[in-house]
């Protein structure tokens, strides 16, 4: 049975930190997550964040944000830093993973690209997947799903409730 579950937070980063938060109760709770959260940094010149990946569980963090400089308004995701996130979570979740987390179904999922095999391969696999959402992408990742995942609320203790749920039935 596929178990896959989203999230979507309404403040901008909130999903990212939310995701963050749950991957570390998991770990201190001796499950083996596997799969990326974002952690975005603040950047002095003023222009936007940098946007960095932590691999679970142990790194490497990987910047996947390009500076295209203040008054860029073009997407800033590196696809090459993408992959290579992408790449280190795939080798991870054959090894010993119980669960993957992505930090987002983003564009590059929704076109095809990005941790969307990752994503079929957890599931195929009877490993339960929770992903981080947007508005933008939201049908995209319905569509992909085939109607079989199910919308969480924000909240930790919901998240932390469908996982352990989740683990315990692919125990």
């Amino acid at each position: 049975m596929m178990r896959i579950a989203c999230t979507l937070a309404p403040g901008k980063g909130d999903t990212d930190l939310l995701l963050f938060r749950v991957a570390q109760l998991l770990l201190a709770r001796g499950h083996r997550p596997c799969g990326v959260v974002q952690i975005n940094s603040e950047r002095c010149d003023g222009g936007a964040c940098d946007m960095d990946v932590q691999v679970l569980p142990d790194g490497p963090v990987i910047r996947i944000s390009q500076d295209l400089g203040t008054a860029s308004k073009g997407c800033r995701l590196d696809p090459g830093a993408l992959e290579q996130a992408v790449g280190e979570v795939a080798a991870r979740l054959r090894a010993d993973a119980d669960l993957l987390i992505v930090n987002k179904f983003g564009k590059h999922e929704a076109d095809g690209r990005g941790f969307r095999d990752v994503i079929a391969e957890a599931c195929a696999r009877n490993i339960p997947v929770l992903v981080g959402l947007n508005q933008l992408n939201r049908q995209a990742f319905f569509e992909f799903c085939g109607g079989a995942a199910v919308e969480l609320p924000c909240s930790e203790q919901a998240l932390l409730g469908w996982v352990t749920e989740g683990l315990l039935d692919a125990a």
